[in-house]
């Protein structure tokens, strides 16, 4: 059975969610968070503050302090998680789960074989084999009695019920544990604006809140609800279709591929070709081998091994003719008004009107970040700034791009870290006195 990117379908039950994935997902997002690098003379290492917090370590133990240096969670932790917002999972050991907040309180005590992030005002907990759910709060609201649970989402969480030794099936309970929609489904998946995918009889349709089966389970696959729009996949063709959340089928079953949506426009696949659907079921701005999906507005394009970049207009900014070889192809996108582009083995840079402003002479490079690139020369790697001058020779074997004011060169086999004014930050008692940077 030929099926769509099963990414775009069937996301686990734990995270509530199964949608298409966006360019973001992909990994082009960048870091939201607020971070502060302290260069610490005495461990001679960076500390990074992220939302204000860092990780401390004492004895192979973990904890967290603020940047005015208050440790408010004492390092006896085996394992910490980042914050995600007020919540942190903290474990003492294997199975022994927990969740602190911002103030290191424990709201619940580590010792569950899991734990999830507050979703909905619910955190799903697992213990003895078995799910149940806790407020943020810390109070247990629901026992350990689910084999499977997804987590809340609208109001609602999905759960097996055993009806006995070999029938079983998915429903739907709220915040008061109440069987609001009954366990009659093969399959089931949380709320997404109001709707929610569910199986029966080998197929997929859509319920409402109140259980009614608003699209027929007569699909091989079908995708949550994502801005008032979702995919089907049409038994007989194969095919996926998309309709609107009045229920209105707004393209034939003609898509082979929903591959992502982003900025408004899908990427969806038709004969072996890729092109951008908008919201209304519309095709736009050609036929393609491959897109990366509109970040910012742009999206690189690849036609016949060549590559180039098209705007949300279906203006081509950048002239479909450059090689873009490597793993890194499709995401030569911008990065600080600047994209990089390759032909004939060769790195520079364009701007944003399509213009090079950085001329293609370099070996090779890294994305433009905090000002400064990354560009290899005869085999040796030095930084150049957005007008394409030299800021650091050639001094390097290796160079990473900025992130958080922090870089990583290799020299003579040895890695550093280097700030933006070309200082060094880490391991720098060998570091060259001669390398500087020119600003």
């Amino acid at each position: 059975m030929k099926k769509l990117t099963t990414t775009i379908i069937l996301a686990a039950m734990v995270s509530g969610i199964a949608s298409i994935p966006t360019a973001q997902a992909q990994g082009k997002d960048k870091q939201k968070e607020k971070v502060v690098v302290v260069d610490d003379e005495s461990c001679g290492c960076e500390l990074y503050f992220i939302d204000g917090i860092q990780t401390i370590e004492r004895n192979g133990l973990f904890g967290f302090k603020r940047e005015d240096g208050t440790v408010f969670a004492e390092p006896k932790y085996k394992f910490v998680d980042q914050f995600h917002g007020n919540y942190c999972i903290v474990l003492h050991g294997y199975n022994q789960y927990g969740l602190i907040d911002r103030n290191g309180k424990e709201i619940i005590v580590p010792e569950y074989e899991e734990i999830n992030y507050p979703s909905d005002g619910m955190i799903r907990v697992k213990k003895d084999g078995l799910y149940g759910f806790f407020d943020t709060a810390g109070n247990k609201v629901i026992d350990f009695q689910y084999r499977t649970a997804s987590g809340f989402n609208e109001d609602n969480a999905v759960v097996l019920i055993d009806f006995d030794s070999s029938t079983i099936g998915y429903g739907y309970i709220n915040k008061k544990n109440e069987l609001v929609i009954p366990a009659e489904f093969e399959y089931a998946m949380t709320f997404q604006e109001g709707y929610a995918v569910v199986k029966k009889y080998d197929r997929f349709g859509m319920i409402d809140k109140n259980g009614n089966e608003v699209v027929p389970c007569k699909y091989l696959e079908i995708t949550g609800m994502n801005d008032g729009r979702f995919f089907a996949v049409d038994a007989a063709s194969e095919n996926a279709a998309m309709f609107d959340n009045r229920f209105k089928q707004l393209t034939g079953f003609i898509y082979e591929r929903i591959i992502s949506y982003n900025e408004g426009f899908y990427t969806v696949q038709r004969k072996g070709k890729v092109t951008f659907l908008d919201v209304k079921g519309k095709e736009r701005f050609g036929m393609y081998d491959d897109v990366s999906g509109f970040y910012d507005g742009y999206s690189m394009v690849k036609l016949n091994g060549k590559y180039g970049i098209i705007n949300q207009r279906g203006k081509v900014i950048l002239p479909i003719e450059y090689d873009n070889s490597g793993w890194r192809s499709m995401e030569y996108l911008f990065s600080e008004g600047l994209a990089m582009v390759e032909k004939d083995g060769k790195y520079g840079f364009v701007n944003k009107q399509g213009k090079v402003v950085i001329p293609l002479i370099y070996e090779s490079a890294h994305q433009c970040t905090e000002g400064l690139i990354p560009v290899q020369m005869k085999n040796m790697w030095g930084y150049i700034d957005k007008k394409g001058r030299l800021v650091c020779d050639f001094y390097f074997d290796a160079a990473s791009y900025f992130e958080w004011g922090r870089a990583e060169v290799v020299y003579q086999n040895t890695t550093y870290k280097i700030n933006t004014d070309g200082v060094c930050v880490k391991n720098c008692k060998t570091f060259p006195k001669k390398i500087k940077f020119n600003l």
